[in-house]
C-alpha cells in the first residue's frame, strides 16, 4: 500500500486501553479510521508482533484492509519479522532520534510507507533543508500539555495552530497532526490545512470506541467541508 489517507489516524498500543487492542482498532476503522499506528513501548518484540498479527486480522474483519494502513513505531526489526510471517503491515513510523529513515526505506523498499516525527517548530526548519525522498508523511505534534510535557502546545511564538499552518504551507509531503487532540480540537485543526489528526486516548479510552471514533471522524469532515 503507498496511496494512503491520513485523515484519521489512530495511535495504540496495550497501554492506552482496558480492552483488547484489536477490539478498538475494528471499532475505529468501522467508523471511518483510516490509518492505524501500533505504539506497544512496554511490550516484547514477540508481544507486538502478535499485537501486529491480530490488529491486521481486524483490520480484514472490518473490510478495510485495502483502504486503511497499519504501520507499527519505531522497532524496524519487529516490521521485517512481521513481513516475514506474511503479515500485513505497510509500514514504520519513526522520530528524529529512532532508526534513520533511508534505512528503513533500504529494508523495507519503495512501497512501505514511513513516516516521521518531531515537534512543529522543529519540522518547520527541518523541511527547508532536508531529502524528504524516503518519507511518506510527517507527524506534526504535539497540540497539548501533559502532566510529563508541560511546553506541549507551546511554540516558538506560542500558538502551535500557527505553526503548524506554516508548515502545511511549505511542506512537500503530507501532515497528520495531534497529542492531546480532543473532539472540540478538530475544527481548529482543519483549518490548518493538514492531512489529518491523530489521537490516542480519544479513542483507545474511551468507553465506546466505536461512538467516539466516528464522532471525531464527522467532526473532521464536516471542518474540512467549511
Amino acid at each position: 500500500m503507498k496511496k494512503f489517507d491520513l485523515s484519521a489516524y489512530l495511535v495504540i498500543g496495550p497501554e492506552n486501553t482496558d480492552k483488547p487492542v484489536e477490539e478498538v482498532i475494528n471499532a475505529a476503522v468501522r467508523a471511518g479510521f483510516t490509518f492505524v499506528q501500533i505504539r506497544a513501548k512496554n511490550s516484547s518484540a514477540r508481544e507486538t508482533i502478535s499485537i501486529l498479527e491480530k490488529s491486521a486480522a481486524a483490520i480484514s474483519d472490518a473490510g478495510k484492509s485495502s483502504s486503511v494502513a497499519l504501520v507499527v513505531n519505531d522497532r524496524l526489526d519487529i516490521a521485517l519479522t512481521a513481513i516475514e510471517r506474511g503479515i500485513k503491515i505497510d509500514g514504520i513510523h519513526v522520530g528524529q532520534s529512532d532508526i534513520p529513515v533511508d534505512v528503513c526505506r533500504k529494508y523495507l523498499g519503495d512501497n512501505a510507507i514511513i513516516g516521521l516525527s518531531a515537534r512543529t517548530e522543529n519540522l518547520i526548519d527541518y523541511v527547508k533543508t532536508a531529502d524528504v525522498r524516503d518519507i511518506d508523511y510527517f507527524g506534526a505534534a504535539p497540540v497539548h500539555a501533559t502532566p510529563t510535557k508541560l511546553d506541549a502546545g507551546l511554540t516558538s511564538d506560542g500558538n502551535f495552530f500557527d505553526e503548524l499552518s506554516k508548515l502545511a504551507q511549505i511542506s512537500p509531503i503530507p501532515i497528520v497532526a495531534g497529542g492531546g487532540v480532543k473532539l472540540a480540537d478538530i475544527s481548529q485543526l482543519a483549518k490548518t490545512k493538514v492531512n489529518g489528526f491523530f489521537v490516542v486516548s480519544a479513542v483507545a479510552g474511551a468507553e465506546n470506541p466505536f461512538d467516539a471514533a466516528a464522532e471525531l471522524v464527522n467532526a473532521w469532515k464536516a471542518a474540512c467541508k467549511v
